[in-house]
């Protein structure tokens, strides 16, 4: 899916999630099993990130990036404004009767 960036492979311990930080280092971070780790920089290697781009650590352990999807489907916002111009005239609003209100005797 993605190309590869970084050239050091890091060893995964059980227990952690990494991600590549804004400082372009990977950081190794406790899930919430794990209440006795803390979060901690993992390697040497830094990462210059691009803008566009998703940066990730693979099964491998090698630090991957692929291009971020931007703006969705093309069309979709149309066909949505159409099924509901569509649905708009296919409503009928009905008059409601206003009701009298009987006042009541003491």
């Amino acid at each position: 899916m993605g190309e590869r960036v970084g050239r050091e492979k890091i060893r995964r311990e059980e227990g952690y999630l990494y991600y590549v930080g804004k400082d372009g280092y990977v950081w190794a971070v406790p899930m919430r099993h794990n209440k006795y780790g803390r979060k901690k920089r993992v390697g040497t290697e830094r990462i210059v990130k691009q803008e566009g781009y998703l940066y990730y650590v693979g099964k491998d352990g090698y630090v991957y990036r692929a291009k971020m999807n931007r703006g969705g489907r093309k069309g979709a916002r149309r066909k949505k404004r159409r099924k509901k111009k569509a649905k708009k005239k296919a409503k009928k609003k009905a008059k409601k009767k206003a009701k009298k209100k009987k006042k009541r005797r003491r």
